[in-house]
Order: C-alpha cells, then sequence, then structure tokens
C-alpha cells in the first residue's frame, strides 16, 4: 500500500468540476476554517484564489489542486477527505453554487497503515 491519497471525490462531484470547467477553464480548490459554510471545500477559478505559505497542498481531485489552511490541517492530517456535491445553495464565494450545489467535504480517519504510506504534502508556496 503505497501513495494514500489525502482527498478523493465522488462521480457525482467530477460531474459538476466537468460542467464548471467547461465554463472557467482550470480549477483549484481550498478548504478553509471557520463555521458555516466558511468550512465547506471552495471551488475557484485557478489563480483567482491566492495560495500562500499558511495552506498546504494535500492533492488534486480531477485534476484540480486541493488546498487546506495550515491550521486547519493540524486538524484533518489524520483522515481521508471525500469530496462530493448536494443540493442546495451555500453562502461562499465557491463558484457551483449558481447551479443550485454545493460541495461538501466527508471524512473519515485513515488506519494506521494507511497513514504510514500517505501522498507527500506541500506548504503552498512551494507550488
Amino acid at each position: 500500500m503505497k501513495n494514500i491519497p489525502r482527498v478523493k471525490i465522488t462521480d457525482e462531484a467530477k460531474k459538476v468540476i466537468a460542467e464548471l470547467r467547461a465554463k472557467h477553464g482550470a480549477l483549484m480548490f481550498h478548504q478553509s476554517g471557520g463555521c458555516c459554510d466558511g468550512s465547506s471545500p471552495m471551488c475557484y477559478a485557478d489563480g483567482d484564489f491566492i495560495v500562500g505559505r499558511s495552506d498546504v497542498w494535500l492533492g488534486a481531485i480531477d485534476n484540480c489542486d486541493f488546498f487546506m489552511a495550515k491550521d486547519q490541517f493540524e486538524f484533518w492530517k489524520h483522515t481521508e477527505l471525500t469530496i462530493d456535491v448536494t443540493p442546495g445553495r451555500g453562502a461562499s464565494f465557491s463558484i457551483e453554487i449558481p447551479l443550485g450545489v454545493r460541495f461538501v467535504t466527508k471524512s473519515r480517519v485513515f488506519s494506521v497503515e494507511e497513514t504510514e504510506n500517505l501522498i507527500e504534502t506541500r506548504r503552498g508556496d512551494m507550488i
């Protein structure tokens, strides 16, 4: 077991990404901290969100880089994140909102074996 991804995506979320990519081009995600919709994964046109030293690259989902705020990563570093979609309109700046859906994060704790084989994270300013 090698290179276990930290973040995954559902087929339904991939369909939304395909629709967004057709309209906006390359995309990226950022999972920030906060409450309410501030804790939802946010989808942006690539380059519309500035990634900095306080962000950690977790991997890519459907060819979209996925970042998380460093302080959030400290809480979530032992969990697998799965990005999905749900009907409803969120109150965020994420670009899927006009489609009547919003991205959500589902999580589960990694096993000890998985933890030993995780894909390495990188700091945002190293990308």
